[in-house]
């Protein structure tokens, strides 16, 4: 960003805003982005090999499960052979037990299914087979079933944070005021609209991922449809911040200059919202089935066109910042097309029947959860814009921005390893628990908080080793490199806690706590974090790492309050409230259905 600045005004400490990349300084591709594209590259090919290589052993892998289930099989048919021969009286005391949710049977000749068993047996059965695994083949298991989740979530995270990445780079080569404009936008506005959208959309990964742990494959396609209705709702009520950000920004005195560059920015955003509607549920529901190689595919297409088509608009035709921000419109929307055509065309034939009137039913236990996942999600989000906030209130605040935009750009990219694996442990925990199993959950728990734990501290080690020469990457600037040196070891230890800190938030989603998260998100952040923070940085001194000290401290608090919460929590129970939650969902929708066809 900086080479962007040379000969023009650059604009003044209160108005500066964090930059993901550097400007350009000539009509060449960002050298700034090389190293972004570089990893993106090893991502990807990562991400295909074990997608690949996950399906050559998955041959090896079934005859010693099959060997595993035929135990399980006979000794269950043993016990059924045992108790024929006891009498009908046992059979019938038997009968009357009530039942919990089990997979779904077809429709006998009454159109009737039976979708009920006893969640006893489906522990039971599961503690058997399992014991015929050992603890190491138990673990390789479980983190192929977490790295097909995983890999692809990193990825498409990577690519989607990439466009931004991008976009930033190709704008900030037009002018100083377009990627100030362009930064106020991104990080602010579109921080605090994502916030609502992604939260929101989070719920699905419990309603979807506990529907398919236990075999109801139809309620996937209606809480879908349901998610669909309820974004797209949300975004209208937020089109005004949109359609008004100029006055709006003027109002909080911001430059007015960068205010109307800002304005036309955010009309520009307006498509790239609603794609977010279908973007992210899809996301979620593909997640819950692990079918999310798809979102790989496209995302990679569409990191490659985004760019050619950045250049071409910008180099080439000379358009500005709507050839900048109309490819980008095309960039977001292409996975949607793409993801909608996979679902619509037979990629998910058990979960898509097609488009269902019980959509529009049933929506008041959709949006409550809904809120609470936004509210979780939302104060996390914008924790981050409070610390830029804070820290550009500051005076001589200009250098101590710039480094922090760095930290926090690399924080970012850190993040999107962490959000991959949130969404891993939020499919894996609920899967687990719709299908009855709580010993596989906790053990799904424990694998991914170990795996998140060692890369988090590989990274952690890595910053601290090249402290020195990380900030040269975006800056030739001595005093900012300086900066973001002496900011280093925060930037590592934030690195560590956020490779434990968003699985255990995973952990929530699965298991459907998201309120309770919320209420520990705004003690420890909002009411431990940011006022610690205030203190430290305004009062002692200690300037831009006082605040990311206190707001640091308020993760810790965080960490800590939701890793006691995961390791009291009675898992068995979990499942027991799992289950009755399923079963009273589709009793519901067994009424309604029974209902229209006794009232056509």
């Amino acid at each position: 960003m900086h080479a962007a600045y040379k000969g023009q005004s650059r604009p003044s400490p209160s108005h500066q805003l964090p930059q993901a990349c550097p400007a350009p300084t000539s009509a060449q591709l960002p050298l700034s982005c090389l190293p972004y594209i570089c990893l993106l590259s090893a991502a990807s090919y990562l991400c295909l090999l074990s997608d690949s290589f996950f399906h050559q052993i998955k041959a090896k892998g079934i005859s010693h499960a099959s060997h595993c289930l035929a135990t399980h099989d006979r000794s269950i048919h043993m016990e059924k052979s045992t108790s024929s021969s006891r009498g009908g009286g046992e059979e019938e005391e038997a009968t009357n037990k009530v039942p919990l949710l089990e997979p779904r049977a077809p429709a006998d000749h009454h159109g009737r299914s039976s979708s009920f068993s006893k969640v006893e047996q489906q522990v039971e059965g599961d503690d058997d087979s399992s014991s015929c695994l050992s603890l190491g083949r138990r673990t390789w298991e479980e983190n192929k079933k977490l790295w097909v989740v995983a890999g692809p979530s990193i990825f498409t995270r990577f690519s989607s944070f990439g466009v931004t990445v991008i976009s930033q780079a190709f704008i900030g080569h037009i002018g100083a005021t377009e990627l100030a404009a362009y930064a106020l936008v991104s990080t602010v506005l579109m921080r605090f609209s994502n916030g609502i959208l992604l939260g929101m959309a989070s719920a699905l990964e419990t309603l979807c991922g506990q529907s398919y742990g236990a075999k109801q494959y139809h309620m996937l396609g209606i809480y879908l449809q349901r998610s669909w209705i309820i974004l797209f709702a949300c975004s209208v009520v937020l089109l005004p911040v949109y359609l008004f950000t100029e006055p709006m920004l003027v109002a909080l005195g911001q430059d007015p200059k960068i205010s109307a560059v800002a304005g036309t920015i955010s009309l520009w955003y307006i498509p790239v919202m609603f794609s977010y509607v279908w973007s992210f549920t899809l996301q979620m529901y593909l997640q819950a089935q692990s079918k999310n190689m798809i979102i790989t595919y496209l995302t990679m297409l569409n990191l490659g066109l985004h760019l050619g088509l950045s250049w071409l608009m910008t180099v080439k035709f000379q358009l500005g910042l709507a050839g900048v921000m109309g490819s980008m419109v095309i960039a977001m929307w292409i996975p949607v097309f793409g993801q909608l055509a996979f679902v619509f065309f037979g990629g998910c034939p058990l979960t898509w029947t097609g488009f269902s009137s019980a959509a529009f039913t049933d929506l008041g236990a959709i949006i409550k959860l809904s809120l609470s996942s936004g509210v979780m999600l939302c104060l996390e989000l914008w924790y981050n814009t409070i610390l830029v906030l804070l820290t550009g209130y500051m005076k001589n605040a200009e250098v101590a921005l710039d480094a922090l935009s760095i930290c926090l750009n690399i924080n970012g990219w850190e993040m999107m390893i962490s959000i991959g694996f949130l969404a891993a442990t939020g499919v894996r925990v609920a899967n687990e628990l719709g299908a009855g199993s709580a010993r596989r959950a906790k053990f799904a728990i424990y694998n991914v908080v170990i795996t998140s734990f060692l890369i988090g501290f590989v990274l952690f080690v890595l910053f601290l080793f090249f402290r020195g020469s990380l900030a040269y990457i975006f800056t030739e600037s001595r005093a900012v490199a300086d900066a973001v040196a002496d900011l280093s070891p925060l930037l590592a230890f934030s690195i560590l806690l956020n490779s434990v800190q968003p699985v255990l938030s995973g952990v929530a989603v699965g298991a459907g706590w998201q309120s309770v998260v919320a209420y520990v998100n705004i003690t420890s952040y909002y009411l431990i974090g940011i006022p610690l923070g205030a203190i430290l940085g305004y009062v002692l001194g200690l300037h831009v790492k006082g605040i990311w000290i206190g707001m640091l401290l308020g993760t810790l608090v965080q960490t800590i309050v939701l890793l006691f919460i995961t390791l009291k929590t009675d898992w068995e129970k979990q499942v027991v409230i799992a289950q009755e939650r399923l079963k009273r969902w589709y009793m519901e929708e067994n009424r309604r259905l029974l209902g229209s066809r006794g009232n056509p």
